[in-house]
């Protein structure tokens, strides 16, 4: 059976070539570290792609969808009903991944309370630290709460003047969060590349 027909089979083969390309760069032993390392950029590539689709793809897509609805155009019903809650759902555990990978990082490279405390040389991998944190707040209190209100997901009816409310916070803090991906992905690199010189 070919793995590229199926989803699961298209990541299980993308994590074999991973683990065989380790194998043989390696020094025979693949460090945990490295792992983590892997799992980090993998989850926040998941993450930011799926904010950056959200913001650049998804929103103006429905926005689109509702103006011509009225003129017998498809409306927003199959992207909110079948494609929004599955990204929803990706966006929010890579967003969870993301920090808590990053977080295991720090915490073994014996950096995390300079990090967080913005000190030494930490402080480039701290500012991306920080504003992740930051973001991943925005994906939980803000974003998913009211995105569950938006399309019908938390089992109750809203007027049209919550579900106003909450389109606003939502569209506010997602694209909070993709400002803030910009600069926070320029901290993250600096800092495995020996970052801002201060």
């Amino acid at each position: 059976m070919n793995p590229l027909l199926t989803i699961r089979g298209t990541l299980a083969l993308g994590v074999v070539l991973s683990g065989i390309i380790m194998a043989i760069y390696s020094d025979g032993i693949t460090s945990r570290t490295e792992w983590f390392v892997w799992l980090h950029v993998m989850a926040g590539i998941t993450w930011i792609g799926l904010l950056y689709y959200f913001n650049f793809v998804q929103v103006p897509g429905v926005a689109r969808a509702l103006a011509e609805a009225s003129d017998g155009g498809p409306g927003a019903a199959a992207i909110n009903k079948y494609i929004a809650p599955t990204a929803l759902l990706w966006f929010r555990m890579a967003a969870v991944v993301t920090w808590l990978t990053g977080v295991t990082m720090l915490w073994s490279y014996g950096e995390l309370d300079d990090a967080f405390l913005l000190r030494g040389d930490a402080v480039p991998i701290g500012v991306g630290a920080w504003l992740g944190t930051i973001m991943l707040f925005n994906v939980w209190v803000l974003i998913w709460p009211n995105q569950k209100k938006i399309l019908g997901l938390d089992g109750k009816t809203h007027d049209s003047d919550t579900i106003a409310k909450a389109r606003k916070v939502a569209l506010l803090a997602s694209r909070a969060n993709t400002a803030l991906s910009i600069p926070m992905l320029l901290a993250m690199t600096s800092w495995s590349h020996g970052g801002f010189p201060f």
